[in-house]
């Protein structure tokens, strides 16, 4: 078990950025910058015992200060999508960047965590090599209330698991709700399409959204429909009656009622049958949004691949998007003295 770090360059406004690779025993690699938190690779071994790259990203760091669509990033302070830009708190609207359509808040913003230099710490724990990052997002930052603090954890372990563990505090009531929006394909790393993938969720409704893919407030049952992956299935199989998937899964789990005593559950589980490659996710959240890259158009990354539509998928776990506007949905205000806490494992093994 290893972990290395590597200059990776300077931002435009000449700040220096670091990398950090996490190597375990059977040889996986994580790569992760402290450039907003983004996993910028993650390699795993083949049934043929190859390995290679399973995520989309960039050669370099002049790729993620571009426009692309958060690859590999860690997403906050609330992740997904907020409508109309606003949310009213404790009698007070706040209103954000509408950054997604002109109409919508997406992802933290303009600058949102995806965009900012986290305070990195690389430490061996007894579980593997681990990145510590953190990040002070000020009062008013991006529209949001309250001084928040934020710690991530990355943990390569000999289990072959990516777990990636979250805190964060504040001094004002704010709404919170982080993820990481890695894109993974597990055949080649983005070179071809992942509709052959086998996909399992363990989720028997999901939220109803409209054509802006905004939640309505609503929870479906998916039984027999095209959302519905309670049984392994390939994932182009009904990709075109959904529109491209876009969806979050409401996680079968069992209904604790204390954030703090929820337990790790599986979300979802991915096979690649020309490589072998499992991914199973893992975690403490109520909900997990499938994307299956809808709006990849050629854009190059890493070694000049072209990524293109549905050339990888998304497994975001989180709380429910729209949140803050949504009184049916779990509330996702952090107050003070509070922990808002998460975890998620990614799980890598190989079938025949």
């Amino acid at each position: 078990m290893a972990i290395t770090q590597e200059p990776f360059g300077e931002t435009e406004a000449g700040l220096a950025v670091e990398l950090f690779t996490l190597t375990n025993a059977h040889g996986l690699v994580a790569k992760i910058t402290n450039f907003g938190g983004i996993l910028t690779s993650l390699q795993t071994p083949s049934r043929a015992g190859k390995l290679g790259e399973i995520t989309m990203g960039f050669d370099s760091l002049a790729g993620y200060q571009g426009t692309h669509p958060y690859f590999g990033a860690t997403v906050g302070r609330v992740a997904n999508r907020i409508a109309g830009g606003q949310f009213t708190l404790d009698d007070k609207t706040y209103t954000l960047a509408k950054n997604g359509d002109g109409v919508n808040h997406v992802h933290g913003g303009d600058v949102g965590f995806d965009k900012v230099i986290w305070n990195a710490t690389p430490i061996e724990t007894d579980a593997g090599p681990s990145l510590v990052l953190e990040y002070l997002s000020k009062d008013g930052e991006e529209g949001y209330p309250g001084n928040l603090t934020v710690r991530v954890t990355y943990t390569l372990n000999d289990d072959d698991e990516l777990r990636i563990d979250y805190l964060a505090r504040t001094d004002k009531p704010t709404p919170v709700n982080l993820t990481n929006h890695t894109y993974f394909n597990l055949a080649d790393g983005g070179a071809c399409d992942v509709l052959k993938h086998v996909l399992t969720i363990n989720a028997d409704k999901c939220l109803a959204v409209g054509e802006d893919l905004m939640p309505s407030g609503k929870i479906d049952p998916i039984a027999d429909g095209p959302l519905d992956f309670r049984q392994p299935r390939e994932i182009g199989q009904r990709i075109d009656e959904a529109g491209g998937y876009d969806h979050c899964y409401v996680i079968n789990r069992p209904g604790e009622e204390d954030p703090a005593e929820r337990q790790f559950v599986s979300a979802a589980t991915v096979f690649e049958p020309t490589t072998g490659r499992v991914m199973e996710v893992l975690t403490t959240e109520p909900g997990v949004q499938l994307y299956t890259g809808n709006f990849l158009d050629g854009l190059p990354g890493r070694g000049g691949v072209a990524y293109n539509k549905h050339c990888a998928f998304c497994l975001e776990t989180q709380q429910f998007p729209d949140a803050p506007n949504q009184p049916s949905f779990p509330d996702i205000t952090l107050r003070p003295g509070q922990d808002y806490t998460h975890s998620t494992i990614h799980k890598f093994s190989v079938r025949e």
